[in-house]
């Protein structure tokens, strides 16, 4: 009688073992690094008295130190005085106190696939307002659209959403401001992305798929705090963004240099027109934004290694490295 006892014992334990292994296996992937001490999840908690908006967000060190990483090549350098390299940086490893920088960041270029992420917004938008439905085809498109860049998927969601001129209007309404000709416009998306359709402009500068890196960061930053349509709408968004499909540009260099942050995408190319902007969360200090937008047949390597300028920047100074520049400001 004990032996049945102890046999029975014994396949309980077993299947309770199973039972906690499959959970374990099911459990996120976030989930699992947040409770080993990963990077907390976003979007990052910020109490309403601690926001403010980017742009009030200027750090003059960091701006410093961004204009003259791409003043010491003779190539950035001639791309930035010829208005054809914008860069924003955003330091988000104390979310209540971002500093931010950019170069040329209200010049507004062609941007190819990267304004996908203003369909993004205007479908979350609808969502949000219950004029669209979270089919399985619609959650394929968003995905496709902004993981691996779908054209058609970006033109069935365009369509789904009612046209560009609805996209168009989120983006130009007063609770983003995404496109402001205050601040010479912004993301914009003027053609279906497809070869057919009328093309639309946007009213300043006649583009029909363009971004400034400021509204690029703006938009990233709303999303990493929560901000922007409702904080279980930055979710969904930032779910979309993550887990890049496509390994170019700043991925490339990212993926080698910080493997284990995630990172939140969204790329574009069209001949020489090279964009590219991501949010980067990992532990401790490397938490940012970085939007590149490069016109240039070197583009690609250009946004390769400004990712790893940036990178590098934003590392903070070793307490010895500190002491001797406080040693060499106060020599005579």
């Amino acid at each position: 009688m004990q032996l049945v006892r102890f046999v029975l014992v014994g396949l309980l334990l077993l299947q309770s073992s199973a039972v906690l292994a499959s959970v374990v296996a099911a459990e996120p992937v976030a989930a699992r690094r947040a409770v080993q001490g990963g990077p907390p999840m976003l979007p990052a908690r910020v109490a309403d008295r601690d926001w403010a908006p980017l742009q009030s967000r200027g750090d003059t060190l960091l701006q410093e130190r961004l204009e003259q990483a791409l003043s010491e090549r003779p190539e950035w350098r001639r791309l930035v005085e010829s208005k054809r390299l914008a860069v924003a940086l955003v330091d988000l490893a104390d979310p209540r106190r971002p500093r931010f920088a950019r170069v040329n960041g209200r010049h507004m270029m062609y941007a190819a696939s990267l304004p996908k992420i203003a369909i993004l917004l205007a479908a979350y938008q609808q969502i949000e307002e219950g004029r669209l439905q979270r089919t399985p085809e619609v959650e394929a498109d968003l995905e496709a659209m902004i993981r691996v860049s779908s054209n058609s998927a970006a033109t069935r969601m365009i369509d789904r959403v009612g046209g560009l001129g609805a996209v168009n209007a989120v983006l130009a309404d007063n609770r983003y401001r995404l496109y402001d000709p205050r601040w010479n416009g912004g993301l914009w998306v003027g053609k279906r992305y497809a070869k057919d359709g009328r093309r639309e402009p946007d009213p300043i500068h006649g583009i029909s798929h363009g971004a400034t890196a400021s509204q690029v960061a703006r938009f990233y930053y709303q999303l990493a705090t929560g901000r922007l349509i409702s904080r279980e709408a930055s979710s969904g968004m930032l779910r979309a963004l993550a887990a890049p499909g496509i390994d170019h540009k700043f991925v490339k260099t990212l993926r080698t240099r910080v493997p284990n942050a995630r990172l939140y995408r969204k790329s574009g190319t069209w001949r020489h027109f090279h964009a590219d902007s991501v949010l980067v969360w990992d532990t401790d200090w490397r938490r940012y934004i970085l939007v590149g937008l490069v016109e240039s047949e070197n583009g690609e390597q250009v946004l390769r290694e400004l990712a790893e300028v940036a990178d590098t920047l934003l590392r903070p100074a070793k307490p010895a490295d500190a002491q001797t520049r406080a040693t060499v400001a106060e020599a005579p």
